[in-house]
């Protein structure tokens, strides 16, 4: 379900999102020799060690928990879930700390404009996601928005671009944050990269540490 929802998250952004800012790289996937990357937030692709992005980012090497990139003429290692930012950083004191649950999903309790949520961190997901029916109770007016059609597990189902006033998890609140809306096919809200990029993210072993950084 997780894996269908996202990817048709990332059809969706593709779609209606414009293009995307070089300053962000954050590693999603590791396997062999390659390294699957998100830059800017956008759509997550494959690099392969030595394939160098129409931003300049290089692929230099690959290892069991991360990969080396050359970043702003700079090597920079990052592991997996890791983000660089070429922007500088700030509300450096802005964190939050999350436990991984007992199927290794990071869990995170917030709120949506103010609206209390319970997130599944997901860094397949380009956007944050909402069921239908918990947007409408957080007051987050979709239905004149950008619409599309995405596949899921469950089948086909109506989805929406909108933009959140406010996403706050822990100590951590960001304003103006891409999301969108399903009409079906998602079971819990979805803590995506338009959220999750706005943050460095350090993951180690059962903990997951964000911290704002613009």
């Amino acid at each position: 379900m997780r894996q269908a929802n996202s990817s048709a998250i990332l059809i969706l952004a593709s779609a209606l999102a414009g293009p995307a800012a070089a300053a962000d790289v954050n590693v999603v996937g590791l396997f062999g020799q390659k390294a699957v990357v998100s830059i800017g937030g956008g759509q997550p692709r494959t690099l392969s060690v030595g394939q160098k992005t129409a931003e300049g980012v290089v692929l230099l090497a690959v290892g069991p928990d991360g990969a080396t990139f050359e970043i702003d003429g700079k090597r920079r290692t990052l592991k997996m879930g890791q983000a660089y930012s070429g922007r500088a950083t700030g509300n450096g004191n802005s964190r939050t700390v999350l436990k991984a649950d007992g199927q290794g999903h990071f869990i995170a309790e917030g709120q949506v404009n103010g609206a209390a949520v319970r997130f599944l961190v997901d860094t397949g997901a380009t956007l944050i996601a909402l069921p239908a029916a918990d947007a409408r109770r957080m007051g987050v007016s979709y239905v004149n928005a950008p619409r599309g059609m995405v596949s899921t597990a469950n089948g086909t189902a109506v989805a929406y671009k909108v933009k959140l006033d406010s996403v706050r998890v822990g100590d951590i609140t960001i304003n103006n944050v891409d999301a969108v809306v399903m009409e079906g096919g998602l079971a819990m809200p979805l803590l995506g990269m338009s959220f999750l990029n706005r943050t460095e993210m350090k993951r180690e072993g059962e903990t997951m540490v964000l911290v704002k950084r613009f």
